[in-house]
């Protein structure tokens, strides 16, 4: 049986893939993640109540905190595939700890990774990263794009991608990297602008677009993402950089808005409120998918209407425990 560790397994990206691994495969999966398991509905696999749950262990581990007890479970488990989606990832505050953005997202990766490639049991170490570290860009941007970080977040995630590459040249380290456009679906963290947008809406509140929302982002729906990590995990090259984007030239974020309040019936121009810009905020990337569709035979498959009327009847389901949950993000160190 193949062996998957999932470093993050609470996230929202990694809990999806717990979720469809257990559904689509017959792998052990080994989850670690800083904090408890999530209240179920940001759990998929806790939220079907999967019968496939004997094939998931859960481990409440920090890679800064913990990493000598994270290797022993990883020494006892011996999985083939490791997916890192650990990180302190919200971009606006990392300007407030910047520390803490690189204590985890630079440092907790050369810690790990500096044991890790030590282990011979290890084929595949899939490194979760972002096409932030591009920063802002023009036209469609391939793998081998210049790193230009606009944020203490992007350019935390560029050091620790650096290290990585230094470790796959230096010792053949099996470091795969993954960059996605925005992702997004049901289970998503409530401050993310998708789910916030549907919420402010149904509470009847004002929704804030930084600098008018002008800034381009595409967005690829967290089920084909992780699709494209199981194909990875089965035949994606080491050392190489995939990228997972929808196909087009992207969308401004008030385009993104105005879109769900036409699918709620809502008038854009009454909810939207223009803001001040974010430090750093990049105003355009969009990236290019060719080599993931190439090598991997992956294709994006859900569009972002689908996708946003899927959230709309996930947060109308729940709506009851939606209102008990954050809608901000609060920050842990």
């Amino acid at each position: 049986m193949t062996k998957i560790a999932v470093i993050g397994s609470n996230s929202f990206s990694g809990a999806h893939l717990v979720n469809i691994v257990l559904e689509k495969t017959n792998w052990r999966i080994i989850g670690i993640s800083r904090s408890p398991e999530y209240n179920h509905i940001f759990l998929p696999y806790k939220y079907k109540k999967s019968a496939t749950q004997d094939r998931f262990v859960f481990f409440k581990y920090d890679i800064n905190k913990n990493l000598n007890e994270i290797i022993k479970i990883l020494d006892k488990e011996k999985p083939e595939i490791i997916v890192n989606f650990a990180a302190q990832g919200e971009v606006q505050h990392s300007w407030d700890y910047p520390q803490h953005w690189f204590n985890t997202n630079c440092i907790g990766i050369v810690n790990f990774v500096n044991e890790l490639r030590k282990k011979e049991y290890i084929q595949r170490y899939i490194q979760i990263s972002t096409p932030e570290v591009y920063g802002t860009c023009e036209g469609k941007v391939s793998e081998n794009h210049t790193y230009t970080p606009s944020t203490p977040y992007a350019a935390s995630k560029a050091s620790g991608d650096l290290f990585l590459y230094a470790a796959f040249k230096s010792f053949n380290f099996p470091a795969i990297f993954i960059r996605s456009t925005n992702v997004y679906g049901i289970h998503q963290q409530l401050y993310r602008i998708i789910p916030r947008t549907i919420i402010y809406l149904k509470q009847g509140n004002e929704i804030q677009l930084h600098g008018g929302g002008h800034a381009i982002k595409s967005y690829i729906h967290i089920r084909d993402v992780v699709d494209g990590i199981l194909k990875i995990c089965e035949k994606g090259k080491i050392g190489a950089i995939y990228h997972f984007s929808p196909d087009g030239e992207g969308q401004k974020v008030r385009d993104i808005v105005k879109m769900v309040c036409d699918i709620m019936g809502y008038d854009f121009t009454k909810y939207a409120k223009v803001v001040d810009d974010r430090i750093g905020q990049d105003l355009r990337y969009v990236l290019n998918s060719t080599k993931a569709k190439e090598e991997l035979n992956w294709n994006p498959k859900i569009t972002l209407k689908e996708g946003i009327k899927e959230m709309i009847e996930w947060i109308n389901e729940n709506w009851e425990e939606v209102q008990k949950q954050p809608h901000e993000y609060i920050h842990k160190e």
